[in-house]
């Protein structure tokens, strides 16, 4: 306490510093002020380092955090430490005495058990921004605090080699206007999505396609979010590509007839691309809705290959399905198929954009323009033989529904509280439904309805809170 009144003085002198220079951060008397002094120095959070003209800098150190920060959604760590009120003398500054402070509140923290560290800076405060850059630290989202409208940005940093990773909520990427002409306005309507376009038929929730890559809050793209955490992030997909496209699909109209390669003609047509297996959970279907599922028994390649020449000719040849709202259909590369009208629903696939087109139903564009179609490429990969049928809705609470040779479904149905499986390598987790929380040690994360997160490799252990569905994909 001898030191109290050396130490804000030396506010006085930070808080002078930035009126000087324009910044509307740090006014003495109202934030900081003599109060709050008194108060670290009590707490015994408050760490000074001398200088020979008097005290350089002053900061509290300490694992308190404002309410505000629960909104933020962290990517590191269950045992976080923050500082607070880092000042340095203006006459300091510029010598790397910020710097010199961040290491020595590192070590205090790690000392004390915390294995992350997590702060704010003041979006006009640009100097303080790249100091925290410059120390490694990750941009994590804004905050704002009752006592000032304008935002902060969050910062953060592990500080132990087995720093735990946790669920990161998604941006998605969208596909609509022409390339998606039978899609509508639902994924706005239903789920709340930002599309741009109606029509629009795709929000690409977790992707790595180029161009179409899904974000974290501060839109850093997905393949950038693993080639800067590897292996604790992705587990062995750190090292390869990523293999799963999770997705949300609008189908107003009927999409085109369709089939996907595998991997090894992919591979060798489609310039090293993965093939597509894929699944789909049936979110929403009008009723009476139908899905193409697969050619009719008994057609020859020779007669599907005339048919398609002949365009309407094929719709006889189409096996059709009808589908209610939880039903999973599995769709195996070498499977014809089609989303019908009024159906939404959950896909997961590989990570790929390989599509050949049998037909789509004379459709035209505003310029009378049909759709490009794909036969040949098409017929080289159509398996005559497919007969599955969907999946009707499980009746238990949590239940693996597929566990193919691409990736697994477990579906939830949440009343209370679930345990979620283990994670191998990453997970996708969406919020179908209801009000859910995902919950670990230490923190929580809400998810709306259609919200879907990215589960790390190195995550804690996880549960869902409350009541409503999900479904959560895991490569295999």
């Amino acid at each position: 306490m001898e030191e109290w009144q050396a130490v804000c003085d030396l506010y006085r002198a930070a808080c002078r510093g930035m009126e000087q220079s324009g910044l509307d951060q740090w006014h003495w008397g109202i934030y900081p002020d003599e109060d709050m002094v008194r108060e670290d120095i009590d707490r015994g959070e408050l760490y000074v380092a001398d200088g020979p003209d008097g005290l350089r800098c002053a900061v509290c150190v300490n694992r308190s955090f404002d309410e505000a920060y629960n909104g933020v959604n962290w990517l590191y760590g269950v045992h976080p430490g923050s500082f607070h009120r880092l000042a340095v003398h203006p006459s300091c500054q510029g010598q790397g005495v910020g710097r010199q402070v961040l290491d020595c509140v590192v070590e205090l923290l790690r000392s004390q058990g915390c294995d992350c560290l997590r702060m704010d800076a003041f979006t006009q405060n640009r100097r303080a921004q790249r100091l925290y850059e410059g120390f490694g630290m990750r941009r994590a989202g804004l905050v704002v605090f009752p006592f000032r409208p304008e935002p902060f940005v969050c910062f953060e940093k592990p500080l132990t080699e087995g720093c735990p990773l946790l669920p990161l909520r998604m941006h998605p990427a969208f596909r609509g206007g022409a390339l998606t002409p039978w899609g509508g306005e639902k994924l706005r309507s239903v789920y709340g999505k930002p599309i741009r376009d109606v029509p629009t038929g795709e929000s690409l929730e977790v992707s790595c396609i180029p161009g179409l890559e899904s974000t974290d809050d501060m839109g850093v793209k997905l393949p950038e979010l693993i080639a800067r955490h590897g292996a604790a992030f992705a587990g062995k997909y750190a090292a390869q590509p990523f293999p799963l496209l999770l997705k949300l699909i609008d189908a107003s109209e009927s999409l085109s007839v369709q089939v996907h390669p595998g991997d090894a003609y992919a591979h060798e047509n489609e310039n090293g691309k993965l093939g597509k297996t894929e699944a789909w959970l049936i979110l929403d279907a009008a009723e009476g809705s139908q899905l193409v599922y697969g050619i009719l028994p008994g057609t020859t390649r020779d007669s599907l290959r005339t048919a398609c020449e002949a365009g309407e000719a094929v719709e006889p040849l189409l096996r059709r399905v009808n589908v209610h709202a939880g039903d999973v259909c599995f769709i195996p590369a070498g499977c014809v198929h089609a989303i019908g009208a009024g159906i939404m629903l959950y896909e997961i696939q590989q990570s790929s954009d390989v599509t050949y087109r049998f037909y789509d139903w004379n459709r035209v564009d505003s310029q009378g323009r049909r759709r490009e179609l794909h036969l040949k490429k098409a017929l080289d990969v159509t398996d005559l033989s497919f007969a599955l049928s969907p999946i009707p809705a499980p009746d238990a609470p949590c239940a693996r529904v597929l566990d193919e040779a691409c990736f697994t479904l477990d579906l939830l149905r949440v009343k209370g509280s679930a345990a979620l499986p283990a994670v191998c390598d990453f997970g996708l987790l969406t919020a179908l439904d209801g009000a859910l929380t995902l919950t670990w040690e230490g923190g929580a994360l809400p998810l709306s309805k259609g919200e879907s997160v990215y589960i790390p490799a190195s995550a804690p252990d996880l549960a869902l809170a409350g009541l409503g569905r999900a479904a959560l994909s895991m490569p295999r």
